[in-house]
């Protein structure tokens, strides 16, 4: 699972309540181009199920808790998330999916790219053949 890292965000603690950031540069390796975020999963679904061939990303669970499911084609590896100061930074090339989202669940996503449809590897047969450079 090369490059994937778990990312301790900066967390300033206030009796009035805390504060956690992301500054492009500092805590994830990436400059951000787009921001999105998920919610609203209805119980037993799964978002992502897909790799890029380019994108990089960054995921947090601002509210509630899932798990990001890493697959590089060899192994596999769930993180979970829940709390708003650690979040998952995964490289190109890396088969995810966001499972088991819990109730009132917020997941923000950071990505250094836009929006590409031909960027996403949606077959996971395909993804393998790329990954083993057997085209």
């Amino acid at each position: 699972m090369e490059g994937i890292q778990l990312i301790q965000l900066p967390k300033i603690v206030d009796p009035r309540g805390n504060l956690s950031f992301i500054e492009e540069g500092s805590q994830i390796p990436f400059p951000i181009e787009r921001t999105y975020w998920i919610y609203d999963v209805p119980g037993g679904e799964m978002r992502g199920g897909h790799a890029f061939y380019e994108m990089q990303e960054f995921i947090v669970a601002l509210s509630g808790s899932f798990d990001v499911v890493l697959d590089d084609g060899v192994s596999k590896k769930i993180i979970s998330l829940n709390r708003s100061y650690s979040g998952v930074y995964i490289p190109k090339m890396i088969w995810r999916s966001l499972e088991n989202f819990s109730t009132n669940s917020l997941a923000l996503v950071l990505s250094d790219k836009s929006y590409d449809a031909k960027d996403y590897i949606r077959d996971y047969d395909l993804y393998l053949k790329h990954k083993t450079g057997k085209q």
